[in-house]
This record gives structure tokens, sequence and C-alpha cells, in this order.
């Protein structure tokens, strides 16, 4: 059942697998021309976009009538189009319906080794019982019935697999084994030639000579139907329209795959701009081409602006707790998602975390600097004479599974990223499907964090594109606080007093969380607290001074929850005071608040019956700041507490 459902959602989204057909769309026109002809009748979904079957909707688009012209001719097809136009989805979704019975065998070639395809094995003969040298191919090469071999980033090959893909293209052959024998009707192969997302181009005349090419555009694949019935409240046209209206230049930034991400987004009501990808770890930005090479006219608010009126939802420029929502809406949609944040914030902890929560199992985590695909999954010959992908045993078994890449732009070498194409765009490994994955959650760094740069790789729009929600994390989008008071008690709590009142915006840039708990260490085993900021050589460490948090580790006389609490008479006295000299209270006023700002939802659950009776004295205006981008936890709290209050 979990495989079917998944199979559903790629059947319906442009980013995982998808197309269904052409829609009478003006920037679409000729993608409808062709009758259906047999058996093409396709299922009918009315939705807010299209309330009855548009006219022509049953016709073929472009790369459809493509398609179907080469398994007919026995020709084979090489298709060339930008990223995220749905090439690939259309291949899953077109064959099947077009040619019932027949299996699309999906090759990613980024991720081939040369024995993947083919490999020399010893197998004992059934006549003589001896041992001899036989080549052994790649199970999905032998379905055992009709399919159509798709060869998919064909250009990001290696030299070695460019080699076997030359005998397939030019004799449907792969060593001694005849593919049309093996039941295939039709071989592709499909990529973006660009530069700019690929390492080579196909020169060859031997291979070109045997190949039909086709390059697409956007115009040339069915993704405007896709979305319609992928979001079938929406009514889509008005947001059609202002695509269509774009420059070319931002009809490829904003292409139909990362238009879906920013519907998705929108669905959620995220910002729409979290569905824009992180390339090189800075967000893609909407913005024509200018004059002398210098950037034009930055359109990603007005656009993403217009998109969300069209739809009638709100584009706010955050939301609260977001990154625990980004986590669970990736674990409720199946989505794959990049978080984005410096060293020491807290990302694997809290992924980890929400994960538990969520599936009640720990992820299936992966450190991109000590992993290569191969140790992922490797080809093993088989007892019927084929090659079987082995996947790790950690990606096996029939339970609920999310893939953590950490330290993603970190890869063990630089082929990493175009390998795990496959399994962050079509989850699986050499085509092998994974079992029941939930989700995937990308964590990395950004290039430079405090002035410095970090040792990060560089990735294209192809790479980037492939994650639903990129999000650029801040150290307080971590509730990383909480972790440390039930850690360590009183002496963090004093910690943290001092990282939020005794310090600037830029040295709390250098204590990051993992740097405060170093800190709280050290003092309780009566180190220097020096010792725990980050060093940066020859001698100098990180540029905060730290005599205020040993005066308070000193002596603990801080003006905290704590302290209020221990003598709550006086404060309240003090407030109900203030309320009479000031509507806008004193001093204590300002420190009682600053205290309630600060506190943590378990020291305010600690102190509930404080809280409520100091609470009435202060000014409405600031408990009405309580309630404002708080975490759900908090805002529960603070709800609760004005009860309380009001029924005194």
């Amino acid at each position: 059942m979990a495989a079917e459902q998944d199979d559903e959602e790629k059947r319906h989204s442009v980013s995982g697998m998808t197309t269904t057909a052409t829609i009478d769309d003006p920037a679409s026109q000729g993608a409808a021309d062709a009758p259906a002809g047999p058996g093409r009748a396709r299922a009918w979904q009315p939705n807010a976009t299209y309330a009855t079957r548009p006219a022509g909707a049953g016709g073929a688009s472009r790369l459809e009538r493509f398609i179907e012209a080469m398994i007919t001719m026995g020709q084979t097809g090489q298709v060339f189009g930008e990223h995220g136009i749905g090439k690939t989805s259309t291949f899953l979704s077109f064959i099947p319906e077009r040619f019932p019975g027949t299996e699309v065998v999906l090759v990613p070639a980024a991720n081939l080794t040369p024995d993947d395809l083919l490999v020399n094995a010893p197998v004992r003969e059934d006549s003589s019982g001896e041992l001899a040298l036989a080549q052994l191919i790649m199970r999905q090469l032998s379905p055992g019935r009709p399919f159509v071999l798709l060869i998919d980033d064909s250009l990001q090959a290696g030299d070695t697999i460019q080699a076997q893909l030359m005998q397939i293209a030019c004799d449907w052959t792969l060593g001694e084994h005849d593919l049309r024998e093996l039941g295939c009707v039709g071989v592709f192969l499909a990529d973006n030639e660009s530069l700019a997302e690929t390492s080579a181009r196909r020169t060859d005349l031997a291979v070109l000579d045997r190949m039909v090419t086709l390059r697409v555009n956007a115009n040339d694949t069915a993704w405007r139907h896709t979305l319609a019935q992928r979001y079938p409240e929406w009514n889509l046209r008005e947001v059609f329209r202002l695509w269509a209206s774009l420059s070319p230049e931002l009809r490829g930034r904003l292409s139909p795959r990362t238009l879906e991400h920013v519907l998705d987004c929108a669905r959620e009501g995220f910002p729409l701009a979290w569905g824009l990808p992180l390339v090189n770890g800075v967000r893609l930005a909407l913005t024509e081409s200018g004059t002398d090479r210098r950037p034009g006219r930055d359109r990603t608010q007005e656009i993403l602006d217009r998109i969300a009126a069209a739809l009638g939802v709100a584009n706010p420029d955050t939301v609260a707790d977001p990154v625990r929502r980004v986590l669970r809406a990736a674990i409720r949609n199946r989505w794959a998602v990049l978080l984005q944040g410096p060293p020491g914030c807290g990302k694997t902890e809290i992924t980890k975390q929400v994960v538990r929560e969520e599936i009640g199992r720990d992820p299936v985590y992966f450190s991109l600097p000590v992993t290569n695909v191969e140790d992922l999954c490797v080809p093993v010959p088989t007892p019927d004479g084929t090659l079987d992908t082995l996947l790790t045993r950690s990606l096996l078994g029939d339970e609920p599974k999310v893939l953590v890449w950490d330290e993603y732009n970190r890869p063990k070498d630089k082929a990493t990223f175009a390998k795990l194409m496959e399994v962050t765009q079509e989850w699986s490994l050499a085509g092998r499907p994974i079992f029941n994955l939930r989700a995937q959650v990308a964590l990395q760094n950004p290039p430079y964090h405090l002035g410095r740069k970090l040792l990060v790789s560089s990735n294209n729009i192809a790479q980037a594109s492939r994650f639903t929600v990129s999000y650029e994390v801040r150290p307080e989008d971590i509730p990383a606080n909480e972790w440390l008071i039930a850690s360590y008690g009183e002496v963090a709590e004093t910690a943290l007093e001092w990282w939020k009142n005794d310090i600037d915006d830029e040295a709390r840039e250098w204590i990051t969380k993992r740097t405060l708990e170093r800190l709280i260490k050290l003092h309780l085993a009566d180190q220097p607290l020096h010792l725990g900021l980050i060093y940066l050589g020859d001698g100098e460490y990180a540029p905060v001074p730290l005599s205020k948090l040993e005066a308070r580790l000193a002596d603990h006389r801080v003006i905290g929850l704590a302290e209020i609490a221990r003598e709550v008479d006086s404060w309240e006295a003090r407030l109900a005071t203030a309320s009479e000299v000031s509507t806008e209270g004193t001093d204590d006023t300002d420190a009682v608040h600053q205290v309630f700002a600060n506190a943590e939802v378990s020291q305010l659950e600690r102190h509930a019956d404080v809280v409520v009776r100091l609470l009435r004295h202060l000014p409405p205006k600031l408990r009405a700041t309580y309630l404002v981008g708080q975490t759900p936890e908090k805002q529960k709290f603070w709800v609760d507490a004005l009860k309380r209050m009001a029924g005194r």
C-alpha cells in the first residue's frame, strides 16, 4: 500500500515524476495538436483551475509525441531541456499509460560506476558443471516484460560509462546481451546540456549518428495540467498567466519544478521564498538581466506576492518555530528539504528530535564527508545471472524512514552531489526505490559565516532545486535553550541570562549553543572559560568578553525568574506602584517584562503562579507581545496565564 501511495504522489508532482496531459493554455499552443489515438483516453479529474475537460486536454504534448514516435520507429531518442520542466516525469507517466504493460526502467547515469551495468563473473555451466566467465547485466534491464530504457542525467556519467552508453544507444546491446531480446522497446537519453549543470557534451559522431535529438522547453510538457491536478482547490489560471508573462530568463529561474515548491510553501502557510533554491548558499533571486553585466531589478518579492494574491493566501515574512514546522511538514508531505545554518546552532539535534517525535524512531543518518553513494548501494551477482542492487541495511525494512544528509555540502568527493540527485529527486538508489521513505533532510553550513569562508562545495541550480523547502536557519530558530536548562540546571539559566542580556548581537553570533554548552562544562570543571571560545589561531580566540559571565557565575546575583519568584511579594508591590505612577510602567516594569520575554517555557511553567500574580500589573501593550511570533508551546502558556489572570 505504501508503494502505491508513493507512485500516486509522484504521478501528480512536477518535481517527483509527473505530467499527465497538456491543457489549453495560451503559453502551450502546439502541445495539444495531435489527436489522442488508440488507447490514449485519459481520466479527467475536475479541479478549480479546470472544472471541465479543456479542449485538447486528451492530446499529446510535443515530448509525448516524440516518445511515441521513437518507440514506434525503434530509434534511440535523445532529449535535451532545462531543469525542472518535467522531462523525466513525462516518460514515467506517459509510457505506462500509452503502452499498457510496458515498464520504464530509469537509470540515473550520474550514479553509475563501470561495474553497475555489466560485470564479468564466474558462473557454473548447467551442462558440464564447470565454472565459466559470463557477463552479468543489471537486473533492471531484464524485468521480464516490455520496457523502455531511460538513461537520465546522461551527460553526467564518467568516461567509462559514456563508452558503455555508446553501445546501448547505437545497437541497443550491452556486452553480449541484446536488449531487444530482454524486452526493450525503446531507448532514450535525457539531460540538460548546459555546461553550468553538466561536465561534458556528447560529441562522438559514432553515437550521435544513431540518435534522434529533440530539444524541449516548458511548453513541450504538460506541467500546467499536472499542477492543476496537484492543487485542485486553487484556480491556477492567474498563476499560469503571470508565469507566461515573465521574461525567458525569469521563467528559467522560476522553473515549473520551483513553482511547484513555491505552491507547496503557500499551501503550508510558509513564506513563498522558502520554495526558491539556495544556490551556493544564496537564495535564488528572480532578477532580470541588467546592463554591463550588472544585475537588473530584483522582482522576487513582487512576483511571489502576486502569486500569493492569485491564490488568495498570505505571503508572511516568517512563521513561529520555523525549523520544527518545516521538518514536520516534510514528514507529513513526503518532501526533501534543505536546512542551511551556521555551525553549532543545533540543526542536527533538532532534526533527530523531531524525526523521533514524528515517526517513533531515529532517522537514517549519513554524514557526507565520510559517505559515498557506493557506501549505500553496490551491484552484486545473483543466481539468475543478473546484477542486483544491494542496499545498506539501514535502508531496508518496512518501518518508516527519514533520511538525514548531514554536512550535505561537504561531500567526500565532488561527484557525490551529482550522484545524490537520484535519491533526492527519484527517492531511489541505482533504480531501486527506498521503501517507506517519508522525508529527506539535508543539513549544511553557509559558504561564509562571521566574515570567514567555510570549506564547503558548490552546487548548481539543478541540484539545489531538488528541495521543496530551502530554509536559512538562524540560531534563535532552534529551541536549544530548554535542552541546556534541562541538562545543566541553574548554571545554564545563568549562562543564558548572560547570553541574552550582557552581550551584543555580534558577540551572540560567536557564542553558538554548542559554544555555550562548552562554557557551562568548563565552569562546572573549574576551568578557565576563555578556553571554550572558538580558537582562531595564533593565540587568538573569538572576540567575546567573558567578564560579566564570570561575575554572574561567581555570585549568581542576577535578576531572573527564579530570583523574582523568591521575592514575589516585593516585586508585586513594586509593580503595583509602577502602574499607579505611569501607564507605561517604570524600570521595575521593564525588568520584569524582560525576564518574562526571555524566559523559556520550562521556567515559566515552574513559576506559573508567580507569573499570573505579576502579569496583571504589566501594561496591556506589554502583555500582548507575549503572544506574537512565539512558538506554539509558549503561546499556549501565555494564553492560559492570561485566562487565569482574568479569573483572579
